[in-house]
């Protein structure tokens, strides 16, 4: 593939543009990111620290209500006696503190109040206190056994739906909504005996409140985990109260105490992830934030949108440049080409007056100067060669006059007819053909027929010279007859026939000769006789003789031979004509030329 100036010049501004620009984006982009990453993993860590300091503060303080409890004595006293010790003044007591205790906090749902000292228990459901009922398997509920085996205070349950403590509380389905539980036991202390247990269950609003100033919704994800991996609180509603089993998550365990996020990608979300591990009560607590990369470089995406429209625009404008500056610089060169063009077609002159004043305008007056130095010196030449032609016919007249033998001829032949002598007329029209076709030196380029006829009048002659011991045949297309060939390059080959090829062994000596299309653009010559051919190796020597010429180092002959007639042919058709000797099977010898249809700029050699 050729490429022009232009395409190059396109191209290469192109390159100029594209890779600086290319490469100063992509180095703007990671810088960009980098920087934006940590900036966000710095800026989004001290939020969720704020956020976790807050949500810590107001989880102790809901598992500390409990603790209002053993400041008031009378209360005190009901959980050491129990309620039948005075049943109705034991009960107002209890009364009095589920409802203190419930209007302390809007989002508290229902609590509940279990008074080990005969199994009694109460529950406060949206500020309606329930009757007493017993509870005696209340060690059943996993929660009330971990205390009562365990030095803890208290204990948080997971997200659930609401439930009626010991079916003391009528709840609607339609106010089953999730609550986070926080289980309290009541020591008499400084014993260690256990008095009762508190249950104070609270909807999820606060915590929502404090955890959508965490994160953007729709965009970001929050989750905060217990110690057991189950969900508190998410973004994602559906996942609040299940456990998280999230390979990332499995994998923040397992990072350092000292890191504060983690990049993660996987089939369902590939981003940064911040996170802080909660202190103190709820030590072995996250909160887990996760950013998409979409989302944390979005505005680095915007800005290399915004370079890489400018550099489209710049692009566009230079490309139009590029374009209206070669086409100024090309120009004069097309020109100069399409008379380079003429040149080669035998065509020399310009039909430009000027193509500029710079280096594109100095080399077409040069053209112009070596067009009229060309022109000068093919005249010199044509010249010379029209008096070396003019030397040559006076050396051919000094010797003798052609129209003397072609009279004599002419008054021979008469006086053949006059004697009826046919045979004898027919050789001599043939001889005077030979004659006046071989001093024909006005035309060096003839039709393929005037060369057949021409070797058909040699022919002719030949076989009334060896009678019935010679044969031949002509089977000429008439689709090659017109073709224009150069003189005289069949009658050498069949006289190698007779100087090379026939002795006495051969009876019947034969010349075929053929001339036929091969394509559109060649067509085939072929001299066959049934002489004794050559040995190989003087076929060997032949062909490499006939393989040289038209090589650089090739040394001209003088003969008139098969090489010759090459040699000839190849200076005519630009090397490409092919010849190919070949020995018959049963004896003779043949010649085979593929020869171009057409001779490109037909002239007349000397």
């Amino acid at each position: 593939m050729q490429w022009g100036i232009r395409k190059k010049l396109i191209i290469t501004l192109m390159a100029v543009m594209i890779l600086p620009f290319g490469i100063a984006i992509t180095i703007t982009y990671y810088q960009t990111t980098k920087s934006i990453n940590d900036r966000f993993v710095t800026t989004n860590h001290e939020l969720i620290v704020k956020g976790e300091a807050e949500l810590s503060t107001y989880l102790e303080d809901v598992a500390q209500l409990s603790t209002v409890l053993y400041r008031y004595t009378p209360f005190m006293s009901v959980m050491r006696v129990g309620i039948s010790e005075n049943i109705s003044s034991n009960q107002e007591e209890v009364r009095r503190m589920l409802a203190y205790t419930f209007n302390s906090r809007p989002e508290i749902e229902q609590m509940l109040l279990f008074i080990n000292k005969g199994k009694d228990s109460y529950t406060n459901y949206h500020s309606t206190i329930s009757g007493r009922g017993k509870y005696e398997n209340i060690l059943s509920n996993p929660f009330y056994a971990r205390l009562s085996k365990s030095h803890d205070f208290s204990v948080i349950e997971p997200p659930h739906e609401i439930y009626s403590y010991n079916n003391l509380s009528v709840i609607p389905n339609s106010e089953k909504n999730q609550v986070l539980s926080f289980h309290t036991i009541i020591r008499d202390v400084p014993l260690d005996d256990i008095l009762g247990f508190v249950s104070i269950d609270i909807n999820l609003s606060k915590i929502r409140d404090i955890a959508g100033r965490l994160y953007t919704p729709g965009v970001e994800d929050l989750y905060i985990m217990n110690d057991e991996g189950v969900i508190v609180y998410s973004s994602k509603n559906n996942a609040i109260g299940k456990s998280n089993n999230e390979e990332w998550f499995k994998q923040i365990k397992k990072q350092p105490k000292a890191s504060e996020s983690l990049e993660w990608k996987d089939d369902k979300f590939s981003g940064v992830i911040v996170y802080q591990q909660f202190s103190d009560s709820f030590k072995n607590w996250y909160i887990v934030k996760r950013i998409p990369y979409d989302v944390l470089y979005q505005g680095a995406r915007q800005t290399v949108f915004t370079n890489i429209i400018i550099v489209m625009i710049t692009l566009i404008i230079v490309l139009f440049a590029t374009m209206f500056i070669s086409f100024k610089l090309t120009a004069p060169i097309k020109v100069l080409i399409a008379n380079m063009k003429k040149v080669e077609n035998g065509v020399f002159e310009a039909d430009f007056e000027s193509l500029g004043n710079d280096e594109i305008g100095m080399l077409g007056r040069h053209f112009k100067l070596m067009i009229a130095k060309i022109n000068e010196l093919i005249e010199r030449e044509y010249k010379l060669e029209i008096e070396n032609k003019s030397s040559q016919l006076r050396v051919l007249q000094s010797q003798i006059n052609p129209h003397f033998l072609y009279n004599a001829f002419q008054s021979i032949g008469t006086l053949a007819l006059k004697l009826k002598a046919v045979p004898v007329y027919s050789l001599l029209n043939s001889l005077s053909n030979i004659m006046r076709y071989s001093m024909n030196m006005k035309d060096d380029i003839v039709p393929l027929l005037a060369e057949v006829n021409h070797v058909k009048s040699y022919l002719t002659l030949q076989k009334q010279r060896f009678d019935d011991q010679f044969e031949f045949e002509l089977d000429i297309e008439e689709s090659v007859e017109e073709i224009r060939v150069p003189k005289m390059i069949l009658q050498p080959i069949v006289e190698n026939c007779f100087k090379h090829g026939f002795d006495q062994q051969v009876e019947t000596a034969t010349i075929m000769i053929s001339a036929k299309g091969e394509s559109d653009d060649f067509f085939s010559i072929t001299v066959k006789d049934n002489g004794i051919g050559v040995d190989e190796e003087e076929l060997i020597n032949i062909r490499r003789e006939l393989s040289d010429v038209g090589r650089s180092e090739y040394q001209k002959g003088e003969g008139i031979g098969l090489k010759n007639i090459y040699e000839r042919l190849m200076i005519y058709y630009s090397n490409r004509v092919e010849m190919v000797v070949t020995n018959g099977r049963e004896g003779g010898f043949t010649v085979t030329i593929m020869i171009p249809k057409f001779i490109h700029n037909e002239v007349i050699h000397p």
